[in-house]
């Protein structure tokens, strides 16, 4: 009863950062001053004009179109992207024994899986409007995806080279832990794809030269690149948080009742 009264305390410290971040989250969305293109590039010249270029920074959010001149390739499923990223899991079962609350020993078998590998990429691309386009630096943005893959291929691969798309790893001898028996790999992978419309809330700033988006210095301002309008996400992050609020009480209370009852007991 201790233990599980201290694992609903982790939980409810967990959802408090949860409904912490979902709270900037919707706070930055509407914070964020909505501009196009054209309104970017004029306030850059301005404060060039006024006081020289480099120093100028404004926290915005724009909605348009993805524009680039060479996109990637994700690994597994060759879609062109400006932003991808996939994982190879192995997914197990395994036998188990452990004690009952009558200190008889019982044997159950349980799923399990393990990360042999996982990577994400970015470039950076143009963002187009009506009026004109902006360049997007993505490195360290909250990236909204699609998923193009999710496959599960049972047993182990032939030779032992897993094998998808472009990515490619041999299997070691006597992977993971012996009692474990391979079930299957299963392939995911996600992309922010070409041709959709998408949101992009961050930092704009004429310090390479060229106005562009990126990352905020201000942590407390998200970067955030999105698949719906900015009055949708920050709606669904205030029903997160509100559901993290709920669940931070309910575990810290429960957790809580148990701990003091398994001590007393």
């Amino acid at each position: 009863m201790v233990v599980l009264g201290v694992i609903l305390l982790i939980v409810g410290i967990i959802l408090f950062f949860v409904q912490r971040d979902q709270k900037i989250r919707a706070r930055s969305l509407r914070l964020a001053r909505k501009v196009t293109t054209t309104e970017l590039q004029s306030m850059a010249t301005a404060v060039a004009d006024e006081i020289g270029g480099g120093d100028w920074r404004d926290y915005v959010k724009l909605w348009g179109d993805i524009h680039v001149e060479s996109p990637l390739l994700s690994e597994l499923k060759q879609q062109p992207c400006v932003h991808y990223s996939f994982s190879v899991l192995r997914e197990y079962e395994e036998t188990i024994k452990e004690k009952n609350e009558d200190g008889q020993t019982v044997t159950r078998v349980q799923r399990g899986s393990e990360t042999l590998s996982n990577h994400s990429q970015s470039v950076p691309f143009y963002l187009v409007d009506r009026d004109g386009k902006v360049l997007v630096n993505p490195e360290g943005a909250d990236i909204d995806t699609v998923e193009i893959v999710n496959d599960f291929q049972p047993g182990d691969p032939a030779g032992g080279l897993l094998s998808y798309g472009t990515f490619r790893r041999t299997l070691s001898v006597g992977l993971g832990i012996s009692n474990r028996r391979t079930l299957g790999y299963r392939y995911q992978e996600s992309v922010l794809p070409l041709g959709r419309p998408i949101l992009v809330v961050g930092e704009a700033g004429d310090q390479t030269g060229t106005v562009a988006i990126a990352k905020p210095l201000d942590d407390k301002q998200h970067f955030i690149i999105g698949l719906k309008p900015d009055d949708a996400l920050a709606k669904e992050a205030d029903r997160n948080a509100q559901w993290a609020l709920w669940g931070m009480i309910g575990s810290l209370i429960g957790g809580v009742v148990l701990t003091i009852l398994g001590l007393l007991s």
